[in-house]
C-alpha cells in the first residue's frame, strides 16, 4: 500500500502547540497532507495521533550483555511503547568507541530492529576518561552524539580537549552531571531517609557541581552540550544562566525522576535504585516545573535493562537502572493527568525537542515530515504487569501500578510496526 489515510483522530502537534480534529495522508513513508475532520480513511475512533517518541539514552545489551537486552527485544519494546527512534548509549561491553564497533552496531540494528536506531559513541576510549575517541571518524560512521554514559569525565583537561574537537566538527557532547568523587558508591540521595536506612548517599549538590564545571568548559569551547539528566532544584539556576547566555546547552530528565521520589526506595526495593538516585519531592516538583517552562528540554526513558540476578541483591550492591521503553508514555502522561502539562507540551519534550537536538526532520505533524507516528488512548487504565514487557529484563519500578495511557498503533516511515490494523 503506497498511500493511506488515518482519519478521525485528535492530532497532537507539538510544533504548533495545538490539538485539532482531523487526520493525515501518508505516502511513501511521509506525511503528505493534514486532513480536515470528516475525511475518509482508516478511522482512529477519536484517539490521539502524535509524532512518534524519540528516546535519547537507550541501552541495548549487544555486544556483551545480550542476556539483559538484545536488539530484537529492544526493538519490540520500542514499537510497543510508541518509541519510533531509539538513540542508543555506547556503554556496551566492549564500548562503542571505534568505527568498527559502530559498524557492527549499525548492521545489527538494520537487520533486526523495526524502529529507527541512532547510535551514540563513546567520548573517551573504553569510556575510561583518559583519551578521546576518533570523534571525526565516528561521526562519519553515523554517531549522532558522544558520551561516556553514566561515567563523567573527571579530568577537565581531557574533557576540554574532547569538547574542543567536537566543537570543530559540530558534534554533540552528552554528559552525566554527577561529580564523580562525591557520587562514587552512593545509592541514595543524602538526607534523613538515607541515614535511617543506612545507605551510602550523595548530596544533590554533586549534580550542581559537575554541571557548573561542564558549563564553564562549554563556554570555553563553544561545543553543543546536552546534560542527560537534571534531577535537582539546585542545578536549575546554572542551566538557566547558560541558556540565557546563549550557550548551545540542552537538558533531559527521565520519566522515572519526574514521577517517583526518594520515599519509593523504602523497604530497600532495588527496582527503584536508579542513577542518579531518586530525589526529594521538592526536587521532583521543581524539575516538573522546569519541563513545563521549557528549561528542561527532553523527557527520556533512560532505558537500562538489568537481569534478576543483578537486582535481587542487597540495595547497596544491586545494579542501578530500570527499563522504560514501554512505560515511557504512560509514565509521562502522569504529568498530563496531574495538570502539569498538556499533550502538545508533553510531545514537545518527547518528540519535537529530541528531533531538533539531533537535526532530524521528525517530531512534527506536518506535510513532508516522516510518517513516524503513534496512535494512543491517553485515558485507558491498566495495571502494569512486568512479566508482559517485551524487554528481556523486567526491572521496572512501575510493576503492579495502575497507570493510564495505552499505545494502540505505531508507524515507522508509514509502516505499521505495532498494534492491530
Amino acid at each position: 500500500m503506497t498511500g493511506f489515510s488515518l482519519t478521525n483522530a485528535r492530532l497532537i502537534d507539538p510544533e504548533s502547540g495545538g490539538e485539532t480534529r482531523g487526520g493525515v495522508r501518508i505516502e511513501n513513508g511521509r506525511i503528505v497532507e493534514i486532513l480536515p475532520e470528516g475525511a475518509a480513511g482508516l478511522d482512529c475512533a477519536g484517539k490521539c495521533l502524535a509524532p512518534g517518541m524519540i528516546d535519547i539514552g537507550v541501552k541495548i545489551g549487544e555486544p556483551g550483555e545480550r542476556h539483559k537486552e538484545s536488539f530484537r527485544t529492544a526493538g519490540l519494546s520500542a514499537a510497543a511503547g510508541g518509541v519510533t527512534t531509539m538513540v542508543t548509549r555506547p556503554d556496551t561491553t566492549p564500548a562503542v568507541d571505534s568505527p568498527e564497533m559502530l559498524d557492527f552496531f549499525n548492521r545489527r540494528a538494520a537487520d533486526i530492529v523495526p524502529v529507527n536506531v541512532l547510535p551514540m559513541a563513546a567520548l573517551t576510549k573504553g569510556r575510561g576518561g583518559a583519551e578521546m575517541t576518533e570523534i571525526g571518524f565516528l561521526r562519519d560512521a553515523g554517531a549522532v552524539a558522544f558520551t561516556d554514559g553514566d561515567r563523567p569525565v573527571a579530568d577537565p583537561k581531557v574533557l576540554q580537549r574532547a569538547m574542543t574537537y567536537a566543537a570543530e566538527t559540530g558534534a554533540l557532547v552528552m554528559a552525566h552531571p554527577q561529580e564523580p568523587s562525591l557520587s562514587a558508591g552512593a545509592c541514595a540521595t543524602a538526607g534523613p531517609l538515607a541515614s535511617l536506612m543506612g545507605l551510602p548517599a550523595v548530596s544533590p549538590m554533586a549534580e550542581r557541581m559537575q554541571l557548573e564545571r561542564d558549563l564553564v568548559l562549554v563556554e570555553m569551547t563553544g561545543v553543543r552540550y546536552h546534560a542527560d539528566q537534571i534531577t535537582t532544584a539546585a542545578a536549575l539556576p546554572a542551566l538557566e544562566r547558560a541558556k540565557a547566555a546563549g550557550l548551545a546547552v540542552t537538558a533531559g530528565v527521565s520519566a522515572h525522576h519526574l514521577t517517583l521520589n526518594q520515599l519509593d526506595i523504602e523497604g530497600y526495593r532495588t527496582f527503584f535504585k536508579l542513577k542518579p538516585p531518586l530525589r526529594a519531592e521538592d526536587d521532583r516538583l521543581a524539575v516538573v516545573q522546569a519541563v513545563q517552562s521549557g528549561l528542561i528540554d527532553i523527557i527520556c526513558s533512560m532505558h537500562t535493562p538489568q537481569d534478576e540476578e543483578s537486582k535481587r541483591l542487597p540495595f547497596e550492591e544491586a545494579a542501578s537502572g530500570a527499563v522504560g521503553l514501554e512505560t515511557l508514555l504512560p509514565a509521562a502522561l502522569q504529568l498530563v493527568h496531574a495538570g502539569h502539562l498538556d499533550l502538545p507540551e508533553l510531545f514537545r519534550a518527547l518528540s519535537l525537542n529530541p528531533a531538533r537536538l539531533l537535526g532530524l526532520d521528525a517530531g512534527r505533524l506536518a506535510a513532508g515530515a516522516p510518517a513516524d507516528l503513534i496512535l494512543f488512548d491517553p485515558d485507558k487504565p491498566f495495571v502494569l504487569n512486568r512479566a508482559k514487557l517485551h524487554s528481556k529484563s523486567k526491572n521496572t519500578p512501575y510493576d503492579l501500578r495502575r497507570m493510564q495511557g495505552v499505545v494502540l498503533q505505531t508507524y515507522v516511515a508509514g509502516r505499521q510496526v505495532w498494534g492491530k490494523t
